[in-house]
């Protein structure tokens, strides 16, 4: 049986799915702050699922997960992920990312389940000194939401050479799209991640889509992202799992598409797949923004045998067939 912190949420709920498709068992372990009860139903439609509502900042919730249910291995996604709430409010962060995964790894060794894959970020490495990104880059983090997920890497670290903990580190670059079949999908409040922000100007009235910045060193003036579809991301989680369970090593792996978009085509594709006008306002840039950004993934491809099968368009069209389910 396998254990999802956060699987409410957004990646861990599209993780799920891939799972349950293929006759895993599952144990959803999630506070619903920022997770939703309506994705935990529309899960308990398509496989088992036993649903805990827990905060892993309480020790004796997670405990009881494991006093319950035979837990094989973890999946990791529980935690903050605003890159503007971590600067303004680090302490939010720390408790609850640091503390909360420690309790997590703690409660696993005292049960003795020794296999953990984790939600990281690319956000660890900061500022590029190169792109693509590889596995080696220079990890700089440049707010307190990637400094959380470095710190949870080297713990596991350490927790590996102390006790055996094996893990295998995930590091995302933007994940985008929804369920093939509309059943779940990004659903954040605030929503701050680029797609479903333009699809939202689409649906509400006098909302206008904000592109920050069109003086930077690219093609276009705009930002390069590297963009994965969330249905390949929960690929990458189970071949990650059955990765770990063979070797029993613990290793990291980025996953992106080795591709990068700029905001502009990022818009242009959506307005292209929504046939719609979209209203766009051209504001300075925000503090932090990296010009490009996009991952060398080829080491999940030879180790993982895992790569991209969704395009961006795809990954639009599934977002806003989402979208229109919630308005």
């Amino acid at each position: 049986m396998i254990l999802i912190t956060g699987g409410a949420g957004y990646i861990g709920s599209h993780c799920a799915i891939e799972f349950l498709n293929n006759d895993y068992e599952l144990v959803i372990f999630d506070n619903l702050e920022n997770g939703h009860i309506e994705t935990i139903r529309a899960l308990e439609k398509i496989g088992k699922i036993h649903f805990i509502k827990g905060d892993l900042r309480n020790i004796e919730d997670i405990d009881s997960v494991f006093k319950k249910f035979d837990i094989d291995s973890v999946l990791h996604f529980a935690g903050f992920i605003q890159v503007e709430e971590s600067v303004g409010n680090p302490s939010k962060y720390y408790k609850n990312n640091i503390l909360g995964s420690l309790n997590l790894f703690d409660s696993m060794i005292r049960h003795n389940v020794k296999n953990i894959v984790f939600s990281s970020t690319c956000a660890i490495y900061g500022e590029p000194k190169y792109t693509p990104l590889d596995e080696k880059h220079p990890k700089n983090p440049i707010n307190a939401y990637g400094r959380t997920k470095l710190m949870i890497e080297e713990i596991l670290e350490d927790y590996d050479k102390a006790y055996s903990l094996k893990s295998i580190k995930l590091r995302y670059f933007n994940v985008t799209g929804a369920d093939s079949q509309s059943r779940i999908g990004e659903w954040h409040d605030p929503e701050t991640h680029l797609i479903p922000n333009i699809l939202k100007s689409v649906f509400e009235e006098e909302k206008t889509f904000k592109i920050y910045g069109n003086d930077y060193d690219t093609f276009d003036g705009t930002c390069i992202r590297d963009y994965v579809n969330v249905e390949d991301m929960a690929r990458a989680h189970k071949l990650a799992y059955l990765y770990l369970k063979e070797n029993q090593k613990s290793d990291e792996f980025n996953i992106g598409t080795q591709k990068g978009y700029s905001v502009s085509e990022v818009f242009q594709t959506a307005k292209s797949v929504t046939q719609k006008e979209i209203p766009v306002l051209i504001e300075k840039r925000r503090s932090g923004d990296a010009a490009i950004l996009f991952a060398d993934a080829s080491k999940a491809k030879k180790l993982l045998n895992w790569q991209p099968l969704k395009t961006l368009e795809d990954s639009i069209k599934t977002a806003y067939l989402w979208e229109k389910t919630r308005h």
